[in-house]
């Protein structure tokens, strides 16, 4: 395949084979979350957002696997990395109770790990004053370990959570889930979580505010926390956590002002600032964190995705002394995990991809407003962090089915936008050519849409 000319080519999706395996895959698996029967070849030609299925059809992916590929398919970068290393047996082992070393030093290996893996995250995060990290195997395990030293740092047991907000599938990570009540109906949850609305307007001000959350000269925050008026207990409150942009609850971007109230709240009241960046980090935005395109000073911030495998980073301060106090038997076990993260940090600065998901970003955004295509009514992003709203959640869910049929691949989020996530070495040409499929899908559904809003 070769990525400068590669298109998509497509006959029946799904075909013969991508339904076989679906279907034996469904013998087995419990029911989840699978959008279609896309079936990939994992054998087959692959190459940055360019991938082949079973049946040989050629798709634009357009998903970066849920942003956890964020370098897209076969990226020379990792790929000329890897073919360097002979890996060993066992590749995954108990990273929390044994180290994993290799020749060299253990600041230049020659094998990079969950040591380097950790020394990059400090790095990328030491102007939040941060300098230890945890790692685990997935953003759920990094939520709940960071609402873990959250409660042991503060003493508190409740936390604030925000209105459409999503944070993972453990227990303790889904009470803190405000996106669908599919998530969290019939589960028990922890106690003491508030919520307050999230920002839906990023242009909004205090006083242009539709959402709720500032009023009558304050917020919904502030009133919770009154020490008169208010029915949350500062002694109580442990944490806030919050997603710098939402992402399952439809890759919403808040306000400045919503965040520079957020981030006053925290500091007058020292309270601990939790950022999920489990889909917004490792330079998805177009900074290396979506916190850093807002006023605030994350306490403590989750990742995942990108980086393979879960990490909660924070400072001393917060991070309990008492050992055992929080571990893992797989965190920082899986060593090819955590060298495709090391590789992973390493390429972004390399190639410079900070500034190309801006600048691709900023095209896919201007191309698909310039088009207008019909049912469209917003489309909004950061960097490579791109949202297509429509005006139903039916003419969303054939808008992703046709585009499927056009060989264009995409997810849905909130409860009417498709998001679009390229890979971070995304090219002009791709960007033109995602933009072209997903417009040309949505005037095929417009030509015979009869729907309701919902």
């Amino acid at each position: 395949m070769e990525r400068d000319t590669a298109r998509p080519e497509v006959g029946a999706m799904p075909d013969e084979r991508a339904r076989e395996w679906a279907a034996h895959h469904r013998r087995t698996a419990a029911t989840s979350t699978y959008v279609y029967d896309f079936v990939w070849d994992v054998t087959a030609d692959a190459e940055g957002p360019f991938c082949t299925d079973v049946d040989g059809n050629v798709l634009l992916d357009f998903t970066s696997h849920v942003a956890a590929a964020p370098l897209g398919y076969n990226n020379p970068l990792l790929m000329e990395r890897f073919e360097e290393f002979d890996l060993i047996d066992p590749t995954k082992i108990a990273g929390q109770d044994f180290y994993a070393g290799s020749l060299g030093t253990p600041e230049d290996p020659e094998l990079p790990g969950p040591t380097q893996l950790m020394d990059r995250l400090r790095e990328l995060t030491s102007h939040y004053g941060m300098d230890r990290v945890f790692l685990s195997n997935s953003g759920a395990e990094a939520v709940e370990n960071a609402i873990k030293i959250c409660y042991d740092a503060g003493g508190g047991t409740r936390g604030v959570t925000f209105e459409g907000g999503f944070h993972g599938r453990t227990l303790g990570a889904l009470s803190l889930n405000r996106s669908k009540s599919v998530q969290r109906k019939d589960y028990p949850e922890i106690s003491g979580i508030a919520d307050v609305p999230f920002c839906r307007d990023r242009r909004c001000t205090p006083e242009s505010c539709e959402c709720g959350f500032f009023r009558d000269g304050s917020s919904a925050l502030r009133e919770k926390l009154h020490p008169e008026t208010g029915h949350l207990p500062l002694e109580d409150l442990a944490y806030v956590i919050v997603e710098p942009i939402q992402g399952e609850g439809g890759y919403r971007i808040p306000s400045d002002p919503f965040m520079e109230e957020l981030a006053a709240v925290c500091a007058e009241h020292d309270v601990l600032l939790i950022a999920d960046e489990i889909q917004t980090g490792l330079g998805r935005t177009g900074e290396l964190w979506g916190s850093d395109h807002f006023p605030i000073e994350p306490d403590v911030i989750t990742c995942a995705k990108g980086l393979r495998v879960g990490a909660t980073v924070s400072n001393g301060a917060v991070f309990p002394d008492e050992e055992a106090r929080i571990s893992s038997t797989w965190g920082a076990g899986d060593v090819v995990a955590a060298m495709q993260g090391v590789l992973t940090i390493d390429a972004i600065g390399e190639a410079n991809l900070l500034e190309n998901a801006r600048k691709r970003g900023r095209a896919l955004v201007e191309m698909l407003s310039d088009a207008e295509p019909e049912g469209v009514v917003d489309v909004r992003g950061l960097g490579l962090m791109v949202a297509v709203e429509f005006d139903a959640t039916d003419r969303r869910e054939a808008v992703i089915e046709a585009a499927l049929k056009r060989g264009l691949l995409t997810l849905g989020c909130g409860h009417r936008s498709i998001r679009l996530l390229p890979p971070l070495d995304v090219t002009e040409r791709e960007i033109d050519l995602g933009a072209e499929l997903l417009c040309a899908a949505i005037d095929d559904v417009a030509s015979g849409f009869v729907g309701t809003r919902r």
